[in-house]
């Protein structure tokens, strides 16, 4: 696999210093997964590292850029729907400049639609595009000219990116890119190209280094990280990857995701049970019940495959959690299909459901199905699936009360004076606290439940 290396562009960083009588400011906005919040975070670093300074206020900036999703078409639409507010940003300061980057700009259509409909967009490149930004900007400030480029795949791993992260003590840490599963609902491939991974020496060198700076939970990230390994010159495969990253040292989680059903393996599964670094939840996204949809989706799993794989890391991994993803209204998708979404969702007992109605895709195979059901229909069977998921959660969440855990500070609550912990499996707790232990451990015990939030009370370890 083509590895390239980010490198300082010299001639970037002095024509933004030539551009502007004080440092600029830049304003990055991410949509959509954690690949882009991740995203985000290196294209901070990339202007930081030519001379922006970074702010977060859209009012205060000199340059904003969306970085965005296209996932579904809502997400498309409030981006489009923000870009035209910008609108008179740019009327009140001209020299403001405007751009989009990301899985919407991979799309041919879209850079199409920005060139002639938001005159004012001046900077538009894909996902591949983060290490090249400098000479993009470069290009706009020297020529004074709209750069709007239709960007190919480039099929490489840059390292060495520059990178300003949100939090210090959780991360966020790619260990491939891209997907070749084309499911036929899904616009990823399209967009983020052919599955690469990173060599485990890079991975392992930049969680090092995470965890020399005292980051305490660190998320790998991939769109399926159960295909990792394909192409690279070690040839580990993630459950290798695991093992290799736990070997270290350090009072550290480690959680990751995307994890496809079709290659979670039993190995895999044992692994987790192995390591007590690695969380006891597992995200495993089955997307329908019915083997007639899974079919159609291009899953390469059936329900009872999954039903069996839930089963082993239940027997393998004490306490084990799950969380799901499900598309309710994939084209076709019968009554009877539902029901067999209803059955396994009441099997699994997820403690968490994240659910979509089917959102049509342009350029993939799904869009073209016929799709005889109304969105009442679609918005009804919604609405049965989050009643049933509350009915089995939330007594799930319930009875851990009256437990002792040990959670990771993450934010102030919604209360005053209270506190977001989560636990080891993903499940949040509320409880009151210093705003010092943002960014910490601590003790907590479990007291009751409001919904799927726990509330608790702190304990000295």
């Amino acid at each position: 696999m083509p590895t390239f290396t980010y490198t300082h562009n010299a001639a970037a960083a002095a024509a933004v210093a030539a551009a502007y009588d004080t440092p600029p400011l830049a304003y990055v906005r991410s949509y959509g997964c954690q690949q882009n919040v991740n995203d985000g975070e290196k294209l901070r670093g990339v202007l930081l590292d030519i001379g922006f300074g970074i702010t977060d206020a859209p009012e205060r900036a000199d340059l904003i850029l969306f970085n965005t999703c296209a996932v579904r078409e809502h997400a498309e639409q409030r981006v489009f729907g923000n870009v035209g507010a910008l609108k008179k940003l740019k009327e009140a300061n001209p020299r403001l400049i405007i751009g989009l980057c990301g899985c919407m700009a991979q799309q041919p259509q879209v850079v199409e639609k920005l060139k002639k409909s938001y005159p004012y967009v001046d900077l538009v490149f894909g996902v591949d595009g983060i290490d090249r930004l400098p000479a993009l900007l470069q290009k706009r400030l020297e020529k004074g000219r709209r750069v709007l480029e239709t960007s190919p795949e480039r099929g490489a791993v840059v390292e060495d990116l520059p990178i300003r992260r949100d939090s210090d003590f959780r991360a966020w840490l790619p260990v491939m890119y891209g997907c070749d599963n084309f499911c036929t609902y899904c616009i990823v491939p399209y967009v983020r190209g052919r599955e690469r991974s990173r060599e485990p020496e890079a991975i392992l060198a930049e969680f090092r280094a995470l965890l020399a700076a005292g980051c305490k939970e660190i998320t790998l990230l991939g769109q399926n990280v159960n295909s990792y390994g394909k192409g690279t010159a070690a040839g580990l495969d993630f459950a290798g990857l695991l093992d290799l990253l736990c070997q270290e040292p350090g009072d550290y989680r480690l959680r990751f995701m995307t994890s496809h059903p079709k290659d979670a393996s039993h190995r895999l599964i044992d692994t987790i049970a192995r390591h007590p670094q690695l969380c006891r939840h597992l995200h495993l996204p089955v997307q329908s019940g019915s083997d007639r949809v899974l079919a159609a989706m291009n899953r390469h799993y059936t329900a009872a495959q999954y039903l069996e794989l839930i089963d082993y890391a239940r027997k393998t991994i004490p306490g084990v959690t799950f969380s799901s993803d499900i598309i309710v209204g994939f084209p076709g998708e019968t009554e009877e299909d539902f029901e067999k979404t209803l059955e396994l969702v009441k099997a699994v007992g997820y403690t968490q459901l994240f659910t979509f109605i089917y959102s049509k895709r342009t350029g993939t195979k799904a869009a073209a199905l016929p799709d005889p059901a109304t969105h009442a229909d679609k918005a009804a069977r919604m609405a049965r699936l989050l009643k049933i998921q509350e009915e089995r959660a939330f007594p799930a969440i319930a009875a851990l009360t009256g437990r002792s855990e040990r959670v990771l500070v993450e934010s102030a609550g919604r209360m005053a004076g209270t506190l977001n912990g989560r636990l080891d499996n993903d499940l949040v707790v509320e409880f009151p606290g210093p705003q010092s232990l943002i960014g910490r451990w601590a003790r907590v015990r479990l007291t009751g439940a409001r919904a799927a939030l726990l509330t608790g009370e702190l304990e000295t370890e």
